[in-house]
């Protein structure tokens, strides 16, 4: 039996059965992230529970996803450009439409783009995507245009040109409001848990290997959820332990969360391709370690 870290359980009975289609009848997707740029930092810059006596390095990725279906693809997130990666002091490495087309996905033939929340690296290039529908939750809108912005510590993560962006695609009839937990396609579903930001959404993908869930920001490391330490960024705390095991429910193992900045994710799976070797992996593959 697979076991959990502690702080996470799972029902004996899979989440799954009751959302949608029945595992025998659905279509697998394949998963990718695409690495578009990186920065140096240490652990005390990402956890709320720091220890002065230890603070090893921790940098941290920065990647866009494509969720690759028989019949559909869909985007998940659409990260930042140059201009706001050399704003934030980050290592930019490509543009992440640049990134997508060296796996074929072309970001101007992209009908549905999955936006987990509304930070700025998670936002920034929607714009790359003129024919995509934005998958949004209505929490995440009212979050980012509403009181909490009243504070630095809340704000200091969005970009007003952003959210202008999107309330210019809402007034475009292009934006999707989520519901709390909505099956967008046969074995595709979205999953609101908030805690880093009030709206985050994590998604949850059939594939080759079973249930898998793109934690996103709702466990920046891997090490959020396996030890149960929160990151430093985050509207509510207990929304944000809640989602660690909400997560579990929902994937078939720990195995199958991926998180969404930790550059181990590009060590445990294989590249996509041997020309995309350190830019994309394959994450429906079965993971090296």
């Amino acid at each position: 039996m697979q076991k959990h870290p502690v702080g996470i359980s799972r029902p004996p009975q899979a989440a799954c059965d009751d959302i949608g289609m029945t595992e025998a009848t659905l279509e697998p997707y394949e998963i990718y992230a695409v690495k578009y740029a990186w920065r140096d930092a240490t652990r005390n810059d990402h956890l709320i529970f720091k220890d002065p006596h230890d603070d090893p390095a921790m940098p941290m990725d920065y990647f866009v996803w494509a969720i690759v279906g028989k019949h559909k693809t869909y985007v998940l997130d659409s990260g930042f450009d140059r201009e706001e990666g050399e704003r934030c002091g980050r290592s930019f490495l490509r543009h992440p439409a640049d990134g997508l087309r060296m796996i074929g996905v072309e970001a101007e033939n992209i009908g549905d783009l999955i936006i987990s929340h509304l930070h700025y690296d998670h936002i920034g290039t929607w714009d790359d995507f003129p024919k995509a529908k934005l998958y949004l939750q209505n929490a995440e809108l009212q979050y980012a245009v509403g009181r909490q912005m009243r504070h630095h510590t809340l704000r200091h993560s969005f970009t007003f040109s952003h959210i202008e962006g999107v309330i210019r695609a809402l007034y475009d009839d292009r934006v999707h409001f989520s519901e709390a937990s909505e099956e967008i396609a046969p074995g595709l579903s979205l999953h609101h848990v908030g805690g880093h930001t009030v709206g985050l959404q994590v998604v949850r993908v059939w594939t080759r290997r079973g249930w898998m869930v793109m934690a996103v920001d709702a466990s920046h490391y891997y090490m959020n959820f396996e030890e149960i330490q929160p990151y430093r960024t985050v509207n509510h705390v207990g929304d944000m332990l809640t989602a660690y095991g909400t997560m579990a429910k929902l994937a078939d193992s720990p195995k199958h969360i991926i998180p969404g900045h930790d550059p181990l994710v590009m060590q445990r799976y294989p590249a996509a391709s041997k020309e995309t070797e350190g830019i994309v992996v394959r994450l429906d593959a079965d993971p090296l370690y």
